[in-house]
């Protein structure tokens, strides 16, 4: 009977610290899938480099060259006047040509830009040295869309960032009474094995050991229902938070054991060391 009482005491622990890794599992997801968003959305940006009248089909590919190298550089295509003029007749189904008698748009590359460089200051300096080349006559990017961009992100990633902290110290609390509640129940037993002269540390590490062991295998549990929950969202409705990459799965995982493992093993710390120095007495007040 009594072994029947520490497994269901020792599976009840366990399954509630999953559910609360579960918790910072998710708190990893959701701040892994606003990065993802948020680079996205940076990436979207788009400079268009206009050349002037007079640049040279040497200097296309000089400029071609560059920004393949250049390290802003998310993706750059080339852009004729010949394919402007046909996506302007496609986009508005007017040819200027035909008004004109010449055809009025003129060469230019559309680049996006890695996340880090799509800020106000990055394009602004990137403006400046592509300006200086001779044979660029401008650099158009909506300016006011990119500050705002900035400023709603940045505001953005505060906000997860406060809600993402406060999760972790719920989560932290949660376990660590959990932990607590369990080596309360030892506090007899701890107060003896102290009498008969064990050292302090002989008394904490079958505790800590065995809080560890079940806080890994809660980790491993609270993993599983992420696993389960990530190809329910992916399978079945057809939401992809994030990019299913080693590096990404790596992240959430060493997180997920790396606090079931920190936690697990500093609460048992600190609740042995408090009925370690507890006196007998004060142990029935409790």
């Amino acid at each position: 009977m009594k072994r029947r009482s520490l497994f269901n005491m020792y599976f009840t622990t366990t399954i509630s610290i999953s559910l609360v890794l579960f918790l910072v599992g998710l708190e990893s997801v959701v701040l892994m899938s606003a990065h993802e968003l948020v680079r996205h959305v940076r990436e979207s940006v788009v400079l268009t480099v206009v050349l002037n009248d007079t640049a040279s089909q040497a200097d296309v590919q000089r400029l071609d060259r560059l920004m393949q190298v250049a390290p802003y550089t998310y993706t750059a295509r080339y852009i004729s006047r010949e394919e402007a003029l046909q996506e302007h007749i496609d986009n508005l189904g007017e040819d200027p040509q035909k008004f004109l008698g010449y055809n009025p748009l003129t060469d230019a590359f559309e680049v996006k830009l890695h996340a880090q460089y799509a800020q106000i200051d990055s394009i602004s300096t990137i403006e400046q040295n592509l300006l200086a080349l001779p044979y660029v006559d401008q650099v158009i990017y909506q300016a006011d869309i990119v500050k705002k961009l900035d400023n709603n992100l940045q505001e953005a990633s505060l906000v997860l960032l406060v809600i993402a902290l406060a999760l972790l110290v719920i989560a932290l609390v949660l376990i660590s009474n959990t932990i607590q509640l369990q080596v309360y129940s030892k506090r007899f037993l701890i107060n003896t094995m102290r009498l008969v002269g064990a050292t302090p540390w002989v008394i904490k590490w079958p505790f800590i050991r065995r809080n560890m062991l079940m806080g890994i295998e809660a980790a491993c549990i609270a993993l599983l229902m992420l696993g389960a929950a990530y190809y329910y969202c992916a399978d079945r409705l057809g939401i992809r938070l994030f990019a299913l990459t080693g590096q990404n799965i790596a992240v959430i995982v060493g997180v997920v054991v790396f606090v079931g493992w920190f936690i697990t093993f500093f609460a048992s710390l600190a609740a042995t060391n408090r009925y370690i120095r507890m006196k007998t007495s004060k142990m029935y007040e409790i």
